[in-house]
């Protein structure tokens, strides 16, 4: 992991990698600084983005879908939601085509609160995009969309309790 890098391409590799593991970092403090400011705790956040998440992909989040995603039994899930139910950050309603399936939604109040809070942080997203073509984009595109089913796999085997790969070299 920390050892010399030969090449340009292996130099890159490692200066991507420390940015994104800073990245993830700087991103997990923001958030932190969210759920602190709203009386949330991790797991509130992490529900948070799942009903966001789905919401956005046009596919609301069930309570048991939740569960798998944050890896907590059904008492848990229940626990959670109607903390967040109670704070406004989330909304039950019934699925339309099959009554006894509930689908979680983002509420008003929790989105608006969201929205106030971020704002800031997307227009710096929206000022740093502005300074690539959209051939670029693509290109980072392709790549987070990998490095994010990478990690959501590692992520996956670990919970799984699957050993990791060999390394390959």
């Amino acid at each position: 992991m920390y050892r010399r890098r030969e090449t340009r391409r292996e130099q890159l590799a490692a200066e991507i990698t420390n940015h994104l593991r800073r990245y993830a970092v700087d991103a997990q403090d923001i958030g932190h600084a969210f759920a602190s400011l709203h009386g949330l705790n991790a797991t509130d956040l992490q529900a948070l983005i799942a009903v966001m998440d789905a919401e956005l992909l046009g596919d609301p989040i069930t309570p048991g879908r939740l569960g798998e995603q944050l890896n907590l039994s059904s008492g848990s899930v229940t626990a959670l939601i109607d903390r967040l139910e109670r704070a406004g950050h989330v909304r039950r309603d019934r699925d339309t085509a099959d009554r006894r399936k509930v689908l979680l939604h983002y509420a008003d109040r929790g989105a608006a609160l969201a929205m106030q809070f971020f704002r800031p942080l997307g227009s710096r997203t929206d000022n740093v995009m502005a300074e690539f073509s959209e051939d670029e984009l693509e290109v980072v595109h392709r790549f987070m969309t990998a490095m994010s089913a990478s990690v959501r796999q590692h992520r996956d085997d670990m919970r799984a309790g699957r050993p990791e790969p060999t390394p390959s070299d």
